[in-house]
């Protein structure tokens, strides 16, 4: 590759689009620069087509991710546009698009830096966005994705091949990460052989080191295997759900992020169970009815331990007679954990070793946490690209319910158990939601339902998403209302799962539209899901859309939604108190009297609300009515009600199971 005077590879004037997060970009934030590509860097500089200015800016090479070509017209109707996706010493990242003067210009740039970068052996992202991403718009215009970190639409032409065609990299001793140092011909030297300069030596940035918390099976081509245990190096991290990855013999592909744990966290450990409560603790090791069966969770008091244990010996010893017992892990003046203070240990892993191997002062020895495989959390869409499923992959068994939209069958899609729900012609405008499916496979929270993929291909289109065992929360709380009518934390903890779904959703201005104990379901170990998520704005059922309708959930919608329809974050929190009213009445249906228009005069004309359930505490009716303030705006955020709701169970003055 020729060079030019200085080293620098290429040199050309072109424009620069600012780096900006302005929702607008109008003429002015372009700027003629001059860009120049050497070994290590692109910069860009002032200037005019005659002459160079000072220097505005570098990007290294080592920081590139992306570099592509950018659809005509994508980017404020301009061509021959290419972008540098790259990261920055924060590691934030940024796209810088640059308008080249002709197609021939804009190719051989792409090309230059590719090569380039191959020659350095700097490993771009496999694949990549056509369009751009602005803020007035809120989401890519080629894929429509609302992430600004999304995983790319387009494959990147060769890279995943020439990725896994690469030869191992030689190694300098003492030096790991930097290939050997290169004789260059300098451009005085009429081709002799200038000794290489030497330059102080940077530290290697850091690894990011990750271990598999579970198996991962590939779905598609550029996702990476995971085995439990093993160690994977973090390539790239910026995307929520799917990260690029190398495992240990240098192959590279994207992994689910919640299936890999931090080197030296407790995540890593089978034994960890992050984030369960006391309440769900008892039934999973109940479920599990196995002496010394046990896990560790987080304790309601910030950055504590709980240990929690199965064991028959002597129930009626302990407070309500249940067999599973609660220990604080607790530390010391040394800073060592313990659970009986004469065995401290530096670390909590020691600490269960040691309560394997001896009681020590706790009810029976450590057995073996519960079977971790119901448990395994679900990926955000079936690969990290993958969203349209073929219609011939896909087996449907059993009718488990039908609704609104259709009927919901039992399904399998390549040997995983799912959820299909047919729906019904005519019932919701599917291009609409064909717009927006993609990016709602990539909405992924441990306490909502998982929308994997659609089949668009044939009729009629099926939404396919994850399987919960138990059904309908509505259904489930009927079923078991004589068990479950007193007990307070129970029903409580079940609010807080359904609102930290709608915390995470309110977090991404994702709007529900329809919350209600029918719309949420229930899986494994008491896990409560909230399900059907967007899907009523595409409902074309003018039935359903009218407020007087017989199909709109009147009972559920606030003033604001019953007079303008006028939804909102603050829409779904007046229906969060409505549907915690319907857990603490075990099912009951709200204002069981009344017809809906009686319904509509009562809540906005009257600004009566629904009265107290018996068997929920006063605290508790309190965050209904916050929920139900007739000003929007006056309502609590879901952060500030899942805060709250997580405090009143902690007082630990409700009865648990």
């Amino acid at each position: 590759m020729s060079r030019m005077n200085g080293g620098e590879i290429l040199s050309d004037f072109m424009l620069k689009r600012a780096m900006s997060r302005s929702a607008l970009f109008t003429s002015e934030n372009y700027k003629e620069r001059w860009f120049t590509l050497t070994d290590d860097s692109i910069s860009y500089y002032s200037g005019t087509l005659a002459k160079r200015g000072s220097k505005k800016g570098a990007i290294p090479l080592n920081n590139i991710k992306t570099i592509e070509c950018v659809e005509d017209g994508s980017l404020d109707d301009k061509k021959n546009v290419f972008q540098v996706m790259h990261r920055d010493e924060r590691d934030s990242y940024y796209t810088l698009y640059i308008v080249a003067m002709s197609p021939d210009q804009q190719k051989k740039w792409v090309d230059t830096i590719k090569k380039t970068l191959r020659a350095g052996r700097i490993v771009c992202l496999p694949k990549y966005h056509t369009g751009v991403w602005t803020k007035s718009q809120g989401h890519y215009n080629c894929c429509d994705q609302i992430d600004r970190n999304a995983p790319g639409c387009q494959d990147a032409p060769g890279e995943a091949q020439r990725q896994a065609a690469l030869p191992p990299l030689p190694k300098i001793p003492g030096d790991p990460v930097s290939p050997p140092p290169r004789n260059i011909p300098s451009p005085q030297s009429n081709g002799d052989i200038q000794k290489p300069v030497p330059q102080p030596r940077r530290a290697p940035k850091e690894k990011k080191i990750f271990v598999a918390a579970y198996d991962y099976k590939p779905y598609e081509a550029g996702d990476l295997e995971l085995i439990t245990g093993n160690e994977y190096e973090i390539l790239d991290d910026s995307r929520e759900h799917w990260w690029f990855a190398k495992n240990q013999p240098g192959d590279t592909g994207f992994i689910p992020a919640n299936y890999v744990k931090k080197k030296f966290d407790l995540e890593i450990y089978e034994w960890y169970y992050k984030g369960v409560t006391r309440e769900r603790s008892e039934a999973i090791l109940k479920a599990e009815g196995r002496e010394g069966c046990f896990m560790v969770r987080d304790s309601s008091q910030a950055g504590m331990y709980t240990l929690s244990i199965f064991t028959n010996e002597s129930p009626e010893l302990f407070v309500g007679g249940t067999p599973v017992r609660h220990y604080h892990i607790k530390k010391n003046s040394e800073d060592k954990f313990y659970l009986a203070e004469k065995h401290p240990f530096v670390t909590i892993p020691d600490l269960i070793y040691y309560h394997k191997h001896n009681a020590g002062g706790i009810a029976t020895r450590l057995r073996s946490p519960p079977t971790k495989d119901k448990n395994i959390p679900v990926t955000a869409g079936f690969g990290h690209s993958k969203w349209e499923i073929n219609r011939n992959e896909l087996e449907l068994f059993e009718v488990l319910g039908s609704g609104c939209f259709g009927t919901v069958q039992k399904g399998k899609w390549n040997g995983r158990v799912v959820a299909a729900k047919m729906m019904k012609e005519r019932t919701m405008s599917e291009d609409s939601f064909l717009e927006e499916a993609k990016t709602m496979t990539q909405l992924s929270h441990p306490n909502l339902v998982q929308l994997y993929g659609v089949v668009t291909k044939s009729k009629p289109l099926i939404i396919v998403t994850e399987l919960m065992q138990y059904g309908a929360l509505l259904t489930y709380l009927k079923r078991h209302k004589t068990r479950l009518i007193n007990k307070v934390s129970t029903l409580l903890d079940t609010c807080i799962q359904v609102c930290a779904a709608m915390e995470y959703l309110e977090g991404r201005s994702f709007i529900h539209r329809d919350l209600a104990a029918r719309n949420c379901l229930v899986g494994e170990n008491q896990i409560i899901k909230v399900a059907d998520f967007g899907l009523a704005r595409y409902v074309i059922d003018d039935e359903y859309t009218s407020s007087t309708g017989t199909k709109f959930p009147v009972k559920w919608a606030p003033p604001e939604v019953l007079s303008f329809t006028r939804f909102s974050s603050k829409s779904d929190v007046w229906a969060f108190g409505v549907l915690m009213w319907e857990v603490f009445t075990c099912g009951d249906m709200p204002y069981n009297q009344m017809r809906n228009a009686e319904v509509v005069d009562f809540v906005c004309s009257s600004n009566r609300r629904l009265a107290k359930p018996n068997g929920a505490p006063e605290k508790i009716y309190q965050v209904m009515l916050e929920c139900w303030n007739k000003e929007p705006d006056n309502r609590p955020a879901f952060t500030q009600l899942l805060r709250t709701c997580r405090g009143l169970n902690d007082d630990g003055n409700y009865p648990h199971i």
